[in-house]
């Protein structure tokens, strides 16, 4: 057989194959070569972590010891993804139209943006996992024992599950919290579960075909064993056989990592067509060979053999110690991609619903504090990852570790379930209230925990509790609530919570009213298919674009945030990124920051930054049940109403830069005339006493001078107007070349004397190969660092320059730590006769940023300021080998 030593380098090696395909997964994602990540037949595997060490190991101990009650657990999920479709559907359209991370988010979204009811469920869903990341550590735990103690060692178990806790964290926190964004996937972790659901489905059948062609002898020989064992003396209890199916059902839609993998993961909802029979396809080969093995195992091996391991007894016992180690890694590959998708989708619930709202709450200045939320999450995410594997292995301990992994599975399934009814009552009955599902998830927590979870502890309630209920209270007996008693403990458990847990929800919204915002959510959610993507009513009146792009920046980070809003000034018609904060675009920004940091703290955020959103009549209008036509006509005057804004908007947009430009036109000109006025007085005095003669060689030498640099202050002006009207009526002629940007950069500091007092820092891709005209995007360069000189006005101004690769462009910043450009002036900064500041005290004509957008133009690249950054910041985008298109223009 393998030793010990042997099964730990395999273990390790196999932990880094892991680590290479999620490694390269993620590059070729960021490089967009990966289209087949996000297909249907790697969508349908990542479903397969839904088959853990439970199904690889436990359900054949659960044939063992129970028959054919182990069919259940892979009955349910097939129920659901035949007969559940419509369900499933909605929840793949809710999740993508609002933005949803998580099944807590999913629940604080449709209740009003709840945070409570958030925490509710993380609090529920940590409760639930916790046994099953237990349940995981100890079937990794016990393999690695089996082999420990056939190589004449005795591990200490403990220690052995500490390791293994440890190591998935790493792998947890190194791919699932790269990002912040739930809703970009983990192309990475999807990469590694499609792998290891392979892995596994090949060891169990290798292991199956071994049991019933080598050890059996054959098919026949393999159906005499069967008909032999206990297994064939199974009854049907049709009961508990429902209660499980059930149980398995709710469990696949409700667990948070399915629901990671099921909703949050799904890029196309064309790929649940395909799981809907494909999945059912990999759990049936899943199941295939699970009696036989089972059957086979109780014949040959010892009485006191644990049935959870006959996958890896068996082949140990045949000497197949290649058969053995393959084994070994199906059911670490089992109980691997669980844990680490588990512990992802739970850090996220705590860092959406616990951690942030508390954050939010801390200061009074709530999201204009200063500090990176992006990074507040992210550090949130990867200590509660690290926690939630701790919490695993806490009860792995205190739970003795001696359960069958049948029973610890089915306590956290019992748990997970008490999410259902209001989820089903969510997103079938508008009428549901957040009350009602707050009341039914807090009910069924509670009985769960008190029937189910804490007697599953090693002395986790005291034994006259559970013979005589607390405080003599018989009828609260964990196992005989309210004097009902013999039922099978899961079932006893599972009718009570769901029962009053549905009950409270119904009963409470029937009594209670919904909020405005709950009933928004309720219709957009219900009705899913026929409106909009969510609730409406932001009052945009009181704040500002960039004030939004400050706090959009330090959650999503200044790229994913710049990007969105320069998008939605592209869709308005305007230039840069500063678009006009409309009620349709605070919708779209709620949605894209409910993708990091979930739907009620990015609802509560943008609340502060607009003083609390307020319901339109229009709305409560949709919302009140209004016929058809009712509805398509308002939409269609909201629609037009819209466009006419938007429209006149733009006309008062145009009109005010026209005036603008007007008045800049007439400062232009006074200015221009004092500017060739000047040198030209200078020069015509300096020359009359020069030709008059009667001086000395000294004055004559000083007079000279004066003429010579007047001439020159002269010449740059007429310079800038020519080269301002070569550029624009597209006459240049471009010398395109390849050079690299680096050595543009050093010329044009070179040219500017150094930067002169500025100090400036370089940084990112200036190693780039540009096909470009050099001396044209260095006079852009010159510009740009001339300007810092002028208007950085602090005492130590400071420049940073910032290259970037972004696909075939290049994105070059320069940031300063100047006092910036007033919003007012941002939108003029780059026309003819426009100066910032203190035109005198800069100097110049005013035609610079006019200079550089047209170079920028010619060479296929473009220029623009960059607002909420500090001080002043532009960015230049450069393509990086299409600038020849334009040179054969």
């Amino acid at each position: 057989m393998p030793a010990f030593d042997v099964i730990l380098i395999a273990c390790i090696l196999y932990a880094t194959f892991l680590f290479a395909v999620a490694f390269a997964a993620e590059r070729l994602a960021a490089r967009g070569r990966a289209r087949w990540l996000r297909g249907g037949a790697v969508y349908t595997l990542s479903l397969s972590i839904y088959c853990t060490a439970w199904t690889f190991y436990g359900a054949v101990g659960y044939a063992a010891r129970s028959g054919l009650e182990f069919v259940t657990i892979y009955l349910g999920p097939t129920l659901v993804l035949i007969g559940w479709w419509g369900l499933l559907r909605k929840l793949v359209r809710v999740g993508r139209a609002q933005r949803i991370t998580s099944v807590a988010d999913l629940i604080s979204s449709r209740f009003g943006k709840s945070n409570l009811l958030g925490g509710l469920v993380t609090l529920l869903a940590v409760f639930a996992t916790t046994p099953y990341i237990a349940l995981q550590l100890q079937s990794v735990t016990l393999s690695f024992a089996v082999f420990a103690a056939e190589d004449g060692m005795a591990p200490e178990l403990d220690a052995l599950g500490f390791w293994v806790a440890a190591g998935l964290a790493v792998f947890a926190v190194l791919f699932g919290t790269r990002r912040l964004d739930a809703n970009e996937r983990h192309d990475g972790i999807v990469a590694a579960i499609a792998t290891e659901a392979i892995v596994k489905l090949v060891a169990f059948i290798a292991v199956g075909v071994f049991v019933v062609f080598i050890v059996a002898g054959g098919p026949t020989q393999t159906f005499a064993a069967i008909d032999a064992s206990p297994i064939a003396a199974w009854e049907l209890r049709p009961g508990r056989w429902a209660g499980l199916t059930f149980l398995a059902a709710a469990a696949f839609i409700c667990l948070p990592r399915m629901f990671q993998v099921l909703v949050v993961e799904n890029s196309d909802e064309r790929h649940l067509a395909i799981a809907s029979w494909a999945f059912p396809l990999y759990l049936f080969a899943m199941s295939a060979f699970t009696v036989p093995i089972a059957a086979v195992g109780l014949a040959r091996l010892p009485a006191d053999s644990n049935p959870d391991l006959y996958v890896l007894s068996l082949p140990l016992a045949e000497n197949q110690d290649g058969l053995a180690l393959l084994a070994f890694l199906g059911g670490f590959s089992s109980a691997t991609s669980m844990v680490i998708v588990a512990a992802i989708a739970l850090a996220t619930m705590i860092s959406n619903h616990v951690v942030m709202p508390i954050w939010l709450r801390s200061g009074p200045s709530g999201a204009f504090v200063s500090g990176d939320v992006r990074n507040v999450a992210l550090s949130a995410r990867r200590i509660s990852i690290v926690g939630i594997l701790g919490l695993g292995y806490l009860y792995f301990r205190l739970s003795g570790g001696g359960e069958a992994l049948a029973s610890i599975g089915l306590i956290s399934f019992a748990g997970i379930a008490q999410v259902l009814p209001a989820m089903i009552g969510g997103l079938f009955w508008r009428g549901a209230t957040r009350v009602g599902a707050a009341a039914g998830l807090t009910l069924g927590l509670a009985i769960w925990v008190w029937t189910l979870f804490l007697p599953s502890f090693a002395g986790g309630l005291p034994e006259i509790v559970m013979t005589e209920g607390p405080f003599g209270a018989g009828w609260l007996r964990p196992e005989a609530l309210f004097g009902i008693a013999g039922i099978d403990p899961i079932l006893h458990t599972l009718c009570w919570s769901l029962l009053l847990n549905t009950g409270a929800l119904v009963l409470l919204s029937l009594v209670t009213f919904p909020s405005p915002i709950e009933r928004l959510q309720g219709a957009a959610m219900v009705n899913v298919f026929r409106t909009g993507p969510g609730a409406r009513g932001w009052q945009p009146t009181h704040v500002e674009a960039e004030d939004l792009l400050v706090m959009a920046q330090r959650i999503l980070g200044p790229a994913e945030a710049q990007a969105v809003f320069r998008a939605e000034a592209m869709r308005q018609g305007k230039l840069g990124y500063l678009p006009n904060p409309s009620q349709e675009f605070l919708e779209r920004l709620e949605r894209e920051l409910a993708g990091s940091v979930g739907g009620a703290t990015a609802h509560a955020m943008l609340g502060q930054m607009t003083g609390g959103g307020a319901v339109s009549v229009e709305e409560l209008m949709r919302v009140a049940d209004e016929t058809a036509q009712i509805m398509e006509y308002s939409a269609r005057l909201e629609t037009q109403s819209r466009e006419l804004a938007r429209t006149a908007a733009q006309l008062r947009e145009a009109n005010e830069k026209l005036t603008r430009l007007s008045v800049q036109k007439d400062a232009f000109l006074g200015q221009i005339s004092h500017e060739l006025r000047t040198p030209m007085t200078s020069i015509r005095s300096f020359s009359e006493i020069l030709r008059d003669g009667g001086m000395g060689d000294a004055d004559r030498a000083r007079f000279a001078g004066v003429i010579h640099d007047e001439a020159l202050r002269l010449t740059r002006l007429l310079d800038d107007l020519l080269d301002l009207s070569v550029l624009e009526s597209g006459q240049v002629s471009l010398r395109m070349a390849e050079e690299q940007l680096g050595a543009i950069l050093d010329r044009a500091i070179q040219a500017c004397d150094g930067g002169g007092p500025v100090r400036i820092e370089r940084r990112g891709a200036l190693d780039t190969v540009l096909v470009t005209d050099g001396d044209r995007l260095a006079q852009v360069f010159i510009n740009l660092v001339m300007n810092c000189r002028k208007y950085a006005l602090v005492a130590e101004p400071h420049l940073r320059i910032t290259a970037r690769r972004d696909g075939e462009m290049v994105e070059i910043d320069f940031v300063d730590n100047g006092p910036g450009i007033p919003t007012g002036e941002q939108e003029m900064m780059f026309e003819k006769f426009a100066r910032g500041g203190d035109s005198r005290a800069a100097g110049g004509a005013g035609l610079g940023l006019a200079i550089c957008r047209e170079i920028m133009t010619r060479l296929g690249g473009t220029i623009s300021y960059l607002p909420g950054q500090g001080g002043a910041a532009f960015r230049l985008r450069v393509p990086r080998a299409l600038g020849h298109l334009r040179a054969a223009e």
